[in-house]
């Protein structure tokens, strides 16, 4: 088995169910003015994303899902700090997402959900 690096990633409803589409297997294309896919390093960051953001925009709910990635070929992102210093993100390019799922070890999973009160 290959070694891994274990990633976050905030997503909201929409984006979930695509997820859950592609077999828990991939995150979607980037619509066209994203042009960068962003992981998290730490859940905490994830979750401060899922919930302050995506609980307040599209259908109000948000997720935080964490999945492992060959560590190999995640070494080639650079890391960057976005804030303080748990705010720590990797930049993929919109266009090299297709690759990124392939080096996605095992299934992705949703480890947190923020969802409107009913």
């Amino acid at each position: 088995m290959p070694k891994t690096v274990t990633l976050y990633r905030p997503v909201g409803l929409e984006e979930l169910k695509l997820i859950e589409q592609s077999g828990w297997r991939a995150f979607p294309p980037r619509l066209p003015d994203q042009p960068i896919f962003y992981p998290v390093t730490n859940e905490d960051y994830a979750a401060q994303i899922a919930r302050e953001w995506n609980t307040v925009t599209g259908s109000k709910h948000g997720y935080v899902t964490r999945f492992d990635v060959d560590a190999n070929y995640i070494s080639r992102f650079e890391r960057k700090i976005v804030g303080g210093r748990q705010h720590e993100e990797l930049w993929v390019p919109a266009e090299e997402l297709g690759e990124f799922n392939a080096n996605i070890v095992g299934s992705i999973e949703v480890t947190q959900r923020f969802v409107p009160s009913e």
